[in-house]
C-alpha cells in the first residue's frame, strides 16, 4: 500500500479537492484524482492509496447516495476524520460566452438542488445534464460539449474558463462535509468532540423495528446526528439505515447502544468514531443526566456488588430484621 498517496474525487479542481488540501498531511502527500466516488475507495481497497478523500453530505439535500451505497457494500472501510467546506458556485463558460448563448449546463448531481432556484430565474430553458463531478463538468465546457458549468470559481483558470456568474447558491451557508476514508483499524482516541457512525441492517420488516433501533440510541441519552434510509438491493422494502451519532465507540453509552443493536439486527457495519469537524469539547451539549461514563461504570459496579456473596448475605440479614 502507498502510504503517501491520497485519492479524492477529481479531477483537479473540484471542492474535494480543495476540502483535501485543507488537511495538514495533505501538504506531505501525492494527491490522486479519480473519476467518481467508487474509483477513489476502490483505489483504498486495492493498496493504491492509503486513504480517499470523498462527499458524503451536503445541507442542502442531506447525504450522497453514492458514498454511503459505497460505504455500505464492498470490503470494509472507516471514516477516520471528516472536513466541513462552505459551498458557492460560479457560472464557468468558455471566453466570449454570454448569458443568452448558454443552452446546456452540467455539473455533478450533488449541485443541482443548490442551483435549482437561480436557474428557474435566470436559465430557464437551458438543459441540465450531469457530470462525474463538477470539475469534470467544467473540461467538458472547454472541450466545448456544454455551453456551462457550475463548479467552484477557482477551477476556472484550470480549464481555460471564465466564471460569467459568481457567488450563486440557492442556499445562505451552504455546506458539504468530506470525510477521509482508509481501511479499517483502531479508531483513534476520543476526543470529546467526536462522531460514531454505522450502517444498521433490520432483520424483518414489522410493526415498530425502526423504533426498535432508534430506542437503542435514545435509552442511553447517544443523539443522532442523521439517519438516512438505503436499499439493500434485496427487493422493493428492503433498507438498511445509515446513521451518524454523537460520541465516540469508546464512550459507554455509544458503545452499549452498538452491542444493543448487534444482539437485534442481522448486520452492523462500524464506519469509525472520529473527531467532528469545527466543534470543540466545550461546544458539545451537555450530556443527558445518567448517561455518562462515570453513571455507566456507578451502575455496574453496583451490579456486581448486588450479586456478590457479601452484598446477598446482608441483603438477606437485613430482610430477617
Amino acid at each position: 500500500m502507498s502510504a503517501t498517496r491520497y485519492a479524492y474525487l477529481g479531477p483537479e479542481g473540484t471542492f474535494t479537492e480543495v476540502a483535501l488540501r485543507t488537511l495538514p498531511e495533505a501538504a506531505t502527500r501525492e494527491l490522486i484524482p479519480m473519476v467518481s466516488v467508487p474509483a477513489a475507495l476502490d483505489a483504498v481497497r486495492n493498496g493504491e492509496a492509503a486513504a480517499a478523500l470523498v462527499p458524503i453530505e451536503n445541507s442542502v439535500e442531506g447525504g450522497i447516495s453514492a458514498t454511503l451505497d459505497e460505504l455500505t457494500s464492498g470490503a470494509p472501510l472507516m471514516i477516520y476524520r471528516e472536513v466541513l467546506l462552505s459551498i458557492t458556485f460560479a457560472l464557468l463558460v468558455r471566453p466570449g460566452t454570454k448569458l443568452t448563448d448558454i443552452k446546456t449546463v452540467t455539473a455533478h448531481p450533488a449541485a443541482q438542488p443548490q442551483v435549482r432556484n437561480w436557474m428557474g430565474e435566470h436559465l430557464p430553458n437551458a438543459v441540465w445534464e450531469s457530470a462525474a463531478s463538477n470539475a469534470d463538468g467544467a473540461r467538458l465546457v472547454q472541450e466545448g460539449r456544454y455551453d456551462a458549468a457550475f463548479a467552484g470559481e477557482f477551477a476556472a483558470a484550470t480549464y481555460g474558463l471564465e466564471p460569467l456568474v459568481t457567488e450563486i447558491h440557492d442556499a445562505v451557508n451552504a455546506q458539504t462535509r468530506f470525510v477521509l476514508v482508509g481501511r479499517p483499524a483502531r479508531p483513534s482516541a476520543p476526543t470529546g468532540a467526536d462522531k460514531t457512525s454505522v450502517v444498521i441492517w433490520l432483520g424483518d420488516d414489522h410493526p415498530g423495528a425502526l423504533l426498535e433501533l432508534l430506542q437503542e440510541f435514545a435509552v442511553r441519552g447517544v443523539n443522532l446526528m442523521l439517519i438516512q434510509s438505503r436499499p439493500t438491493g434485496e427487493g422493493i422494502g428492503n433498507y438498511c439505515f445509515a446513521v451518524d451519532a454523537e460520541g465516540h465507540i469508546a464512550d459507554r453509552r455509544v458503545g452499549e447502544a452498538l452491542m444493543g443493536l448487534k444482539r437485534i439486527c442481522p448486520k452492523v457495519r462500524f464506519l469509525g468514531s472520529y473527531p467532528r469537524a469545527g466543534v470543540t469539547p466545550e461546544e458539545v451539549r451537555a450530556l443527558r443526566a445518567g448517561t455518562s461514563d462515570r453513571d455507566f461504570t456507578e451502575a455496574s459496579d453496583w451490579l456486581a456488588r448486588s450479586q456478590s456473596e457479601a452484598s446477598v448475605k446482608s441483603l438477606s440479614d437485613v430482610c430477617l430484621l
